[in-house]
């Protein structure tokens, strides 16, 4: 049995979790997501929790399972608590501007950058070298914000560029003089 698929996800007061054929639906405070469950594995309330079953003990099966209920999980935590990642902007002149849509990115290029947040997701820049992306779905928070570094990924030489907060950038020695 998958240690990780047969603990079920309690729901805390306040989230509202539906299972109306093969959609999980959890709504909250934070937001309303919803999730299409594989043909093969079966999700059942009961009570405050959601449990996830599966028919058999094949490899797909299991990694199905163990799939099913971390996404589960992963969507009470959303609308209950939600997801935050912090990006840090290294260089001289690079900055980043609030905008209507989304951030606009001055990274080192003749212009600058404008990213439009998709419906869900907040981008926030409580300064100018830092940006905050934040909302409910855990996936779509994770590819913001890789896609805003990737507007400028760190450079191993100097290590100018956007990087997730905490990241480590690996520096490479420059040119030596040549004898």
């Amino acid at each position: 049995m998958s240690r990780i698929g047969k603990r079920p996800v309690p729901f805390p007061e306040g989230v509202d979790v539906r299972v109306s054929g093969r959609q999980v639906r959890v709504k909250g405070p934070k937001g309303d997501l919803a999730l299409d469950v594989h043909s093969a594995i079966d999700v059942r309330i009961e009570g405050s929790e959601v449990r996830v079953e599966r028919p058999s003990d094949s490899a797909q099966h299991k990694a199905l399972h163990g799939l099913t209920r971390t996404l589960i999980s992963n969507m009470v935590v959303g609308v209950t608590q939600g997801y935050k990642k912090d990006l840090e902007i290294v260089g001289v002149g690079y900055k980043a501007e609030k905008s209507a849509k989304g951030v606009k990115l001055t990274a080192g290029y003749s212009h600058p950058v404008q990213y439009d947040a998709p419906p869900g997701i907040t981008i926030d820049t409580p300064t100018p070298t830092t940006v905050t992306i934040s909302g409910p779905d855990k996936q779509m928070v994770g590819q913001v914000a890789a896609e805003i570094r990737s507007v400028r990924p760190p450079e191993p030489y100097k290590g100018k560029g956007i990087r997730y907060r905490g990241e480590q950038v690996r520096r490479k020695a420059g040119k030596t003089a040549g004898a």
